[in-house]
């Protein structure tokens, strides 16, 4: 969904719909490891899970897919395509990647490259002429049925996995692990960045941390970590509201809010949430 070439979402665990509940989950304060930190608290934080530990990343995938697609089922997303009326064109796959900013078109050419003749490969000049639009031209009537038939093979869905980690994901976690952020903070950072990307607008992600910066300093600059992440989320809501199709930030006011306000920097389950109204549960 971002700008500029970027766009928006893992052992699924179950899936439960239930009302937002008020469990208390209190936990320690764990900034990152990073050349500032002391040889103590590097220590602490070595024995905490970031949010690259894999059964970390299934929540991550989890609660992204819940605001993308209301399911925790974000295997079942692969497949997933459609225009959805925000002027990036078709939106797709469990990233959302999208025909008008570029990502789709990087998906596709290097699954292209790894498995030549592919259902989605006839589509490479159209997605190249459609990028920067929200133009379809050479996509109807054909490519939906296309996107659907290729995310059946294995070599795709990885393709989707290796694409989401390198433009989205690692650069999340890398940045939050700078920051001295911990498993919270890192999908603060990495939900921003599936939404708006990592361009030059006023409203990518490295301008939505610049604005928390202007408020707040990271743990790493000796900052608190909870002061620090109400900062960015509030410049987060900040950009949201900046365009019409993200002018509903209940991802960041009943979800990622509610797990600071409970102290919870870990990102430990139980985990409840509303994401547009919907009620999420991850035990």
């Amino acid at each position: 969904m971002p700008t500029p070439r970027i766009r928006t979402v893992l052992l699924a665990l179950t899936l439960v719909a239930v009302p937002t509940a008020s469990v208390a989950h209190a936990a320690a304060e764990p900034p990152a490891a990073s050349p500032a930190t002391s040889p103590a608290v590097s220590s602490t934080v070595a024995a905490a899970a970031g949010l690259d530990d894999p059964a970390k990343k299934d929540i991550a995938m989890q609660i992204v897919s819940s605001a993308e697609n209301s399911s925790l089922d974000w295997k079942a997303q692969y497949g997933y395509i459609e225009d959805i009326g925000d002027g990036r064109g078709y939106t797709a796959g469990i990233i959302g990647f999208c025909s008008g900013t570029g990502d789709m078109l990087d998906l596709v050419e290097l699954y292209t490259q790894r498995k030549p003749g592919n259902p989605l490969a006839a589509y490479l000049p159209a997605l190249r002429e459609v990028d920067g639009t929200d133009s379809h031209d050479g996509l109807d009537p054909g490519f939906t049925a296309a996107w659907k038939q290729a995310a059946k093979d294995s070599a795709f869905k990885t393709a989707q996995n290796d694409e989401r980690d390198r433009v989205y994901f690692n650069p999340a976690v890398n940045r939050g692990k700078q920051d001295g952020l911990g498993t919270l903070g890192q999908f603060a950072y990495y939900d921003a960045i599936v939404m708006h990307g990592d361009g030059g607008d006023s409203t990518s992600f490295g301008n939505i941390r610049k604005r928390a910066l202007a408020k707040a300093k990271t743990p790493a600059q000796g900052g608190n970590q909870t002061t620090y992440l109400h900062a960015f989320l509030d410049a987060r809501v900040w950009a949201m509201k900046q365009e019409e199709a993200h002018e509903d930030t209940s991802r960041v006011d009943t979800a990622q809010r509610v797990f600071l306000n409970k102290g919870n920097l870990n990102l430990d389950p139980p985990l409840d949430w509303k994401v547009y109204g919907d009620s999420f549960h991850i035990g």
